[in-house]
């Protein structure tokens, strides 16, 4: 399954607990210190080379299910009863939960809507018994609902031009040309080397986005603010 490795979710785990360690370098690090579940005799492993070899593990294995549902549940379960990091280890279960989601083009994974008690009862089973049934009953509730709202949300939503989608890129890069180094748009366009069938919509596209940048939209093309006005300010050269 690419997409999926040991940095990405160590980098997950450094950005969901970004100023919420005391110890930065804990940020994404496998722990080396103790971890104590309150409310549960369950006591994780605390060898940190065991916890980094298991933790490559589950990795490796959630990369070969090839069932993205399967996959999702395998990473949510096993890194909580893991606890690879120092805090935040349901959080990033969760998240990892989603990645092959994400990688198969389907509907994301919520708990927003899981109250806590269930929550915390089924991941007793895990870490107690290393009984999943109640995981599994919670997760194909929770992934119903979260479908059926994703459904209901997406459909509200125009989809997205594919012409737009297939020179998103080529777009950002002539609109940085004509606004950082005062290129023409013909230019611009030049140097893309489009297929002749793709120019002119793509020009027309150009002048669109022109048109309508300003110093409040302006981030979406990686543009400053400040640059983005001068331009502005010269008249838009280049249109």
């Amino acid at each position: 399954m690419q997409g999926l490795n040991t940095s990405l979710l160590r980098n997950v785990h450094a950005v969901l607990m970004h100023d919420l360690l005391v110890d930065v370098a804990s940020l994404g690090a496998i722990r080396t210190k103790v971890v104590n579940l309150s409310g549960s005799t369950y006591i994780p492993n605390q060898v940190p080379a065991v916890l980094e070899e298991m933790f490559e593990r589950i990795i490796v294995k959630a990369q070969h299910i090839k069932n993205p549902l399967e996959a999702a549940f395998f990473l949510w379960v096993n890194l909580a009863y893991l606890q690879p990091f120092e805090d935040g280890n349901k959080r990033v279960s969760r998240v990892a939960a989603n990645i092959p989601l994400m990688l198969y083009n389907q509907a994301p994974l919520s708990f927003l809507d899981v109250d806590r008690d269930d929550y915390a009862l089924a991941m007793m089973g895990v870490y107690e018994a290393c009984n999943v049934s109640m995981a599994v009953d919670l997760f194909d509730w929770t992934y119903r609902r979260s479908q059926a709202k994703y459904k209901a949300v997406s459909g509200s939503l125009d989809s997205p031009d594919p012409f737009r989608v297939k020179y998103r890129e080529a777009l950002s890069e002539a609109v940085g040309s004509v606004v950082r180094r005062r290129q023409s748009m013909a230019d611009a366009i030049a140097s893309l080397e489009l297929p002749a069938e793709d120019t002119a919509r793509f020009q027309q596209l150009l002048a669109k986005e022109l048109n309508i940048l300003a110093d409040f939209n302006c981030a979406r093309y990686r543009l400053g603010m400040k640059e983005t006005q001068t331009w502005i300010d010269e008249g838009r050269p280049g249109q």
